[in-house]
């Protein structure tokens, strides 16, 4: 911790800079240097790309990105700088293995390779998203009771009690502690008392992460959010829960979710910020492991063309430069009883699991709003392990993630998405199963995806 309180002085004392001349200078402007610098392009029809040398300059790139600029404080207007060796011993000191929860439920992340052989874990849930208080637990059931899943996502309650729930204040403290209740009860219920969550979702302010930092709330086998703010950004909240979450023993989830199509421009300059982001939360988010969740400017999922491709090389890059654990959020489009919820999680599966990431979601129609269910997370979860099985290469695995986008990118154009139904209408809240209609679609994709040649996908 003290070198984390020399971090905070930094944050005090480091130079001044206002905050546009930090986005539009410092970030956009270097990073559009050195994309020319280091002649970095895309293909669109590589969305999974087997180019080792490609992955390897985007990694240099982005450290050259992370020691040039540093991290800037919204707080205090001022820089946080890092010299090289600094953040070379960040890289260095990654985990390559971490424990989560207890017992017969406890499960190891660990650091994956590119094509490894080994079934990423599945984290399953629509993290999150906006859940009435009144479904939040038969919700969160339909993903505890799938054998398939290792850990799991909360919610983010809209009210408690019949209030309002708003930030920083007494509510969010009184919904995040609802919240990690009603998870224990679920989890206890599915006989699964000791599965981590990635929890306190309806923390937006650090007060309500200091609220959970309980054993009764979370215990310590969990995890939590540590945000950086866009692009390399932090502010004394997200400082905050990362001291909470190092102070308290829970573990730190970083989680910068880059802009692809804002500050850094056409896709590999995302890229460059995302491998800089990650090098960076080494330090200013005291980061156990790192969400990999870059974001569509304008259509918000992980699932278009640009975002896979961010995911595919920033999780090649460290695989192939300094091993991480790296868990790769699915945020699809559509929603569930869509056939193209199912199409985008596929996708998103195939091509997390063999450029080297774990699987966490889908949080669908965006995570925006409640229409996500276990069934779409049973088919992530069920995709990468027949990956694995399948030992599918990278150059397979874009001819498939090719495939699926022809289903599915129609969506993008849809004036009001792609938003499908709410959980309450595709489970039956008395079985808590999927209605026939969706888990007949769900029969009928896996076919199709079989057809298309992931043979192992029972």
């Amino acid at each position: 911790m003290s070198k984390y309180y020399d971090l905070i002085y930094r944050a005090y004392h480091g130079p001044m800079l206002g905050e546009e001349d930090w986005d539009l200078e410092k970030v956009a402007g270097t990073t559009s240097r050195l994309v020319r610098k280091y002649k970095l392009s895309w293909d669109p029809n590589q969305i999974v790309t087997d180019d080792p040398g490609l992955a390897d300059t985007i990694f240099a790139a982005g450290l050259e990105l992370a020691k040039t600029l540093g991290v800037y404080s919204r707080s205090t207007g001022r820089v946080i700088e890092f010299s090289g060796d600094e953040l070379e011993e960040g890289l260095r000191n990654m985990p390559q293995t971490l424990s989560f929860g207890e017992g017969k439920d406890a499960r190891t992340l660990y650091a994956r390779k590119i094509c490894d052989e080994r079934a990423p874990l599945v984290w399953a849930g629509s993290s999150g998203s906006p859940m009435p208080e009144n479904l939040f637990e038969k919700a969160m059931m339909s993903y505890a009771q799938e054998p398939i899943v290792d850990m799991i996502n909360s919610f983010s309650l809209t009210s408690v009690s019949g209030v309002e729930v708003r930030t920083n204040g007494p509510m969010e403290i009184a919904a995040v502690r609802r919240e990690m209740l009603m998870a224990r009860s679920v989890l206890r219920a599915a006989g699964r008392p000791g599965m981590a969550v990635l929890a306190a979702a309806s923390a937006v302010s650090e007060l309500g992460d200091l609220a959970a930092a309980n054993p009764v709330y979370m215990p310590p086998t969990d995890a939590h959010l540590v945000p950086m703010l866009n692009e390399l950004k932090m502010d004394n909240g997200n400082l905050s829960r990362a001291v909470n979450g190092i102070e308290y023993g829970v573990r730190n989830a970083s989680l910068p979710c880059v802009i692809v199509g804002g500050l850094g421009g056409d896709v590999p300059g995302c890229a460059v910020i995302n491998v800089a982001s990650f090098i960076l939360a080494n330090l200013v988010c005291l980061a156990d492991y790192h969400l990999l969740h870059p974001i569509h400017v304008r259509h918000v999922a992980t699932s278009t063309r640009g975002v896979m491709w961010v995911e595919n090389i920033v999780a090649q890059a460290f695989a192939r430069n300094a091993p991480a654990i790296i868990v790769t959020d699915s945020f699809p489009k559509s929603g569930a009883m869509t056939r193209e919820l199912l199409y985008e999680t596929a996708a998103t599966a195939i091509l997390s699991t063999v450029s080297g990431g774990h699987l966490e979601g889908p949080a669908a129609a965006d995570g925006a709003a409640n229409h996500s269910s276990g069934l779409e997370a049973r088919l992530m979860g069920e995709v990468g392990k027949a990956v694995t099985q399948q030992r599918l290469s990278l150059k397979e695995a874009n001819e498939m993630v090719l495939k699926l986008l022809a289903k599915y990118e129609h969506i993008f154009d849809l004036p009001g998405g792609n938003p499908g139904l709410p959980f309450d209408q595709v489970y039956d809240l008395e079985t808590l199963k999927p209605i026939p209609a969706w888990k007949a679609m769900y029969d009928e994709v896996k076919v199709e995806l079989r057809e298309m040649g992931l043979t192992a996908l029972h």
